[in-house]
């Protein structure tokens, strides 16, 4: 069985001095790293071998921790432009979260007409949650519609960052974002919480790509912004199999641990063990033998 890649790509230089994005150098990263996942000449192909022009794109990104500590607009923004070449219209592409308060407070200008790039949360009218209660193993929810009615294909633009509970929290944990009571799976650092709720079909079905924005990265006393253990690592992460690629966002969270005087994150009893579930579960693989990375610049 042919391992799973992840693509690691260093956009030295993206993080201007005023702390804006350099939207070329961002195009660029956006490029490499699809390419180099899936073989492709070209973003346009890439992106293509991944998502049909018929699809409706849910782009879920992470809002909770304010203007400091976000997926960026003009991160969420670049993905939506990548897509322009692939057939997959503005129209079809919803760049969410939790709540429209939330996105607000991140930088976001909604956007709910009929044309364009969508922009808007779970509590909009006319979206919210499906009635019905999903209901297995340990997970009892309910779903955003826009994860299970709106999207026919998802995409994980998650931060990556240390969490004080679950260890590491990415592109898998994410999709707590997509249900109305993450509140309840944070016992046992998550786990099998995370697990369980991705291989939920409204999730598992539908998930095509992880994006980790792991462009400034909280490597301690996460997920909250402090800026003693915030790092300007410039990498976006780029894989289709979601346990993978979180597993190695979780290997670069120890290295700036490392590198700066801090234990493990097992040696402080919280290593990410909803990874080990995910991989048992038949979700993805994480071992570091079992990946291929791949390391780019751009």
């Amino acid at each position: 069985m042919a391992k799973p890649k992840v693509i690691v790509v260093r956009v030295r230089g993206i993080l201007e001095r005023s702390g804006d994005i350099d939207p070329a150098r961002l195009r660029r990263a956006y490029e490499r790293g699809i390419r180099a996942l899936t073989g492709a000449a070209s973003l346009d192909e890439g992106l293509g071998r991944l998502f049909r022009p018929s699809d409706r794109v849910g782009l879920k990104i992470n809002t909770i921790g304010g203007r400091k500590i976000s997926t960026r607009p003009e991160v969420a923004l670049g993905l939506a432009a990548a897509f322009k070449g692939t057939g997959v219209p503005d129209k079809s592409i919803l760049i969410w979260d939790r709540t429209n308060r939330e996105l607000r407070d991140a930088g976001y200008a909604l956007s709910l007409g009929s044309s364009g790039v969508k922009i808007y949360g779970t509590d909009t009218d006319g979206a919210g949650y499906e009635d019905e209660l999903y209901a297995k193993g340990n997970i009892g929810s309910l779903f955003a519609s826009i994860q299970s009615r709106f999207a026919t294909a998802s995409v994980s633009l998650a931060l990556l960052k240390d969490h004080g509970l679950a260890g590491v929290t990415a592109g898998m944990k994410n999709y707590f974002g997509a249900i109305h009571n993450p509140n309840k799976y944070h016992d046992d650092h998550c786990d099998p919480f995370v697990a369980e709720v991705f291989a939920a079909p409204p999730v598992a079905t539908k998930h095509r790509l992880t994006v980790l924005d792991a462009l400034l990265v909280q490597y301690h006393r996460g997920p909250a912004y402090h800026a003693q253990w915030a790092d300007r690592a410039e990498t976006l992460v780029f894989g289709t199999d979601p346990v993978a690629t979180d597993a190695v966002g979780w290997r670069m969270i120890e290295a700036l641990r490392a590198a700066h005087g801090l234990p493990t994150l097992a040696e402080e009893g919280r290593e990410p063990r909803y990874l080990a579930t995910a991989e048992r579960m038949g979700l993805g693989r994480g071992g570091s033998d079992a990946v291929e990375v791949v390391e780019e610049e751009a």
